[in-house]
């Protein structure tokens, strides 16, 4: 599946790389015993190397804050998705339980910070376009509705706006127990580099297919 990058996204931030990764034939189940032993022996390991206090100075953290400035959302009220998950896990609690998949690329979001959106493929029309949300446009988030005003950058198919970049999916392409095909978007911003969406990437699909099974789909 192909993503472009509208140009007026583009002009302002020349900087943004979005990386495409798929997978096929992934079995998402509810949950996992062997995950759950992973994610505490991961949990230990990031509670030595980070701490909460020194969180906002990672850099690839600080870049998603500065990003979220820009979109005049205040990070220190709605978090960037690997500093919230990561937090969590540095005040010693546990990260949500939703499914399979989404529990593995929740925690590959937690150890490199990079924000993660996940489709179901089947769900989807045509590629995809990160552009600018149309005034009035409407989001189908998994929270309920929103009503765009149109300067959130957002993530559509031919017909729907899919994510609101790069934050908040959408309850009409989640990841369920019967997806089988899934889309996954690495959401660069100005300050990260590709090196670090591909290291999340790779991380994810390991993960991912450590736990869901499922085989890499060239896009």
């Amino acid at each position: 599946m192909l993503l472009q990058i509208d140009g007026r996204v583009r002009e302002e931030f020349p900087e943004i790389c979005v990386v495409v990764k798929g997978l096929s034939g992934v079995l998402v189940r509810s949950s996992d015993d062997e995950l759950e032993r992973f994610k505490q022996e991961k949990f230990r390991e990031l509670r030595c190397r980070f701490s909460v206090d020194g969180l906002k100075d990672l850099p690839v953290i600080r870049s998603y804050r500065n990003f979220y400035w820009r979109l005049g959302i205040d990070p220190t009220k709605i978090r960037p998705a690997g500093e919230a998950l990561l937090r969590r896990i540095l005040l010693g609690r546990d990260l949500p339980r939703i499914n399979t998949l989404v529990d593995a690329y929740n925690l590959a979001s937690a150890e490199t910070g990079v924000a993660i959106s996940a489709l179901d493929r089947e769900k989807l029309t045509g590629n995809l376009v990160l552009r600018y949300s149309k005034p009035g446009e409407i989001f189908e988030g998994m929270n309920g509705k929103l009503e765009l005003s149109g300067r959130e950058p957002v993530v559509s198919d031919d017909e729907k706006v899919v994510a609101i970049y790069p934050y908040r999916d959408s309850e009409q392409t989640k990841i369920t127990e019967k997806t089988r095909e899934v889309v996954f978007l690495f959401c660069g911003v100005p300050g990260v580099e590709t090196a670090n969406l591909l290291a999340a990437a790779e991380k994810t699909i390991t993960y991912v297919r450590r736990f869901c099974g499922g085989e890499e789909v060239q896009q």
